[in-house]
């Protein structure tokens, strides 16, 4: 059984802790923001060890594996120190907090010979992958546009608190790189295709916040108002429109795309839409209801399929574990990115055929959000650089 540990116990921690051992791995340790911190998601958790330090975790010869759950601004320096200690990595989005610092964990990464790869779990929604089957089977044909959203309300309220409003502590752009790179990856995933051009408006709603003393928990009960708050400005968007060009295939047209994203929506827990539309037929799918793939025509009747392995083909079956109107969702999407990860691991196939999203896929993103934060600076469409 490999052995593995979380960096990080706030909101997105314990789910790694609780998806690891799901996908039948051990977790050894937990390392918190303080020992205090630590000791308590430890003995929540049912987690042997706290660590009290990152040097501590590298120097514990006893792992496999580090899983990177902490802010934003941490995630380079840790994933480059776990590397350098011989450990697989798998760290939260974004990789880091600039295409320079990413573009380095890629190449550490391929001189380190270890897997390392990149939280992007939607793609493993059984008819996601599904879609991407499809795809690539040449169901669709060639692709017209891809359109969709990504929307959230835990920041409805101008009381609304939380480190990734602040860039200093997630970087320049919040509601495109914490939900709209979700997104952006998973079009990536299913349709194959590359962002070669963008052009963005972003809307900070709420130029002040309230902040709490002593911070606020990722999505928290708002309604428990502290007895202490300051405000802050918020230098980061509310929302995002983005028009897309992708990288034409040879020989065919290049298809356009569109993106909104927002946590101000009310409403909207955790609402993420794409539709793919193509020569042949469409395909629409929602993260709300996760468990239905919509397949659109125009000379005969629109189809739902619903998630059953029986139905699925190829990768989609291999990661859609229960049987037919026993659904899915967000907590299996983790479990199932993790056997992808650690099966990559025992076969050693993470270096010469990768199946899960690994660095190069997190520094793609972060080159996209660059060329996103330009077009909304500018206003003007912006390249997006190639990856080197």
């Amino acid at each position: 059984m490999p052995t593995a540990a979380v960096i990080g116990t706030g909101f997105i921690g314990p789910v790694h802790v609780e998806a690891l051992r799901r996908a039948g791995v051990h977790v050894a340790g937990v390392l918190g923001s303080s020992l205090d911190k630590g000791r308590a998601a430890a003995e929540q958790l049912g987690i042997p060890k706290a660590y009290s330090d990152l040097s501590e975790l590298v120097s514990d010869r006893s792992l496999d594996a580090v899983h990177i759950a902490s802010p934003n601004k941490a995630h380079f320096e840790q994933a480059k120190l776990c590397l350098q200690a011989g450990l697989h990595v798998l760290c939260e989005k974004p990789l880091a907090m600039n295409s320079e610092e990413s573009h380095q964990l890629v190449q550490l990464a391929q001189r380190s010979g270890r897997a390392a790869g990149v939280n992007y779990n939607i793609r493993y929604y059984p008819l996601c992958l599904e879609a991407a089957e499809r795809i690539r089977d040449d169901k669709l044909g060639n692709v017209h546009y891809v359109a969709g959203s990504y929307t959230q309300d835990w920041l409805f309220h101008p009381t609304d608190f939380n480190w990734r409003i602040l860039a200093d502590q997630a970087g320049p752009l919040r509601a495109v790189a914490d939900i709209g790179t979700h997104w952006l990856d998973l079009i990536y995933a299913i349709t194959g295709l590359e962002v070669e051009s963008v052009c963005a408006d972003l809307q900070t709603v709420f130029p002040t916040r309230s902040r709490p003393a002593g911070g606020a928990q990722t999505f928290s009960d708002s309604s428990v108002q502290p007895e202490q708050t300051e405000p802050v400005t918020v230098d980061t968007e509310d929302f995002g429109a983005v028009l897309l060009r992708f990288r034409a295939p040879p020989g065919t047209p290049a298809a356009r795309g569109v993106l909104y994203v927002s946590q101000v929506t009310a409403g909207r827990k955790n609402s993420l839409r794409w539709e793919v539309a193509g020569t042949k037929q469409a395909l629409s799918w929602e993260s709300e209801q996760p468990n239905q793939l919509w397949i659109g025509h125009r000379d005969h009747p629109n189809q739902t399929l619903t998630r059953d392995p029986a139905l699925l083909q190829g990768r989609a079956t291999q990661f859609s574990d229960y049987p037919g109107g026993h659904n899915e969702g967000f907590p299996d999407t983790f479990k199932q990115l993790f056997r992808d990860f650690y099966q990559s691991i025992e076969k050693q196939t993470y270096d010469s055929a990768p199946t899960f999203p690994n660095f190069a896929d997190g520094h793609r993103e972060i080159l996209i959000c660059e060329a996103i934060m330009r077009s909304a600076r500018e206003n003007a469409w912006a390249h997006v650089q190639e990856q080197s």
